[in-house]
């Protein structure tokens, strides 16, 4: 199984790669990145489009016609919506999320950002997201963006992952951490 994960990943890096290196080369990262965007939630928000991706008994021409079908409605980059096509006519339309998951960190990697995790035990106020932003700008001295979600499991706080690092400030893990101290203790 790691094998084939790890081969999903490498068939959607080359791909990604060389509609990212096209985009760049005609200046058009911005629109590239606004595409990824539009085609992440398509893939989140419809079941039948995640179907057609995966699913067997489609065959190679049915993907490769509905899939050009789909780009021109969404309005997709010639590069991209052939680079789909013959993704379909290859039958790798089953990496698609991967190739949106990487180009999103080739874009974001070519703009000088990056984004932070954000689990909370409440929404975050925009306020509390700005500050949070500024200071995890200030610390990493790149453009941050957070993806955001609620836990309410955490009693309080939040957990911050940035890369590699985590900070986990949530009242879970402090209580947590007491029992610990009082069972060695006891």
């Amino acid at each position: 199984m790691a094998n084939s994960v790890s081969m999903s990943h490498s068939i959607a890096g080359r791909y990604a790669q060389a509609v990212f290196d096209i985009a760049k080369d005609e200046g058009g990262i911005d629109a590239l990145a606004q595409q990824t965007a539009d085609l992440d939630a398509a893939l989140q928000d419809s079941a039948e489009l995640r179907d057609l991706i995966s699913s067997p008994i489609y065959s190679r021409d049915e993907q490769s016609r509905a899939i050009a079908a789909i780009a021109a409605k969404m309005g997709l980059s010639t590069v991209l919506s052939n680079t789909l096509q013959l993704m379909a006519k290859n039958r790798r339309l089953f990496v698609l999320p991967q190739l949106v998951a990487r180009l999103r960190a080739l874009i974001a990697t070519e703009r000088g950002e990056v984004t932070a995790d954000v689990t909370s035990a409440i929404a975050l106020s925009d306020e509390q997201q700005q500050r949070l932003v500024a200071t995890l700008s200030e610390k990493t001295g790149k453009t941050v963006k957070l993806n955001t979600r609620v836990d309410e499991t955490l009693i309080g706080g939040m957990i911050v992952k940035l890369g590699s690092q985590m900070i986990d400030s949530s009242v879970r893990s402090k209580l947590a951490s007491l029992q610990n101290v009082m069972k060695e203790v006891g």
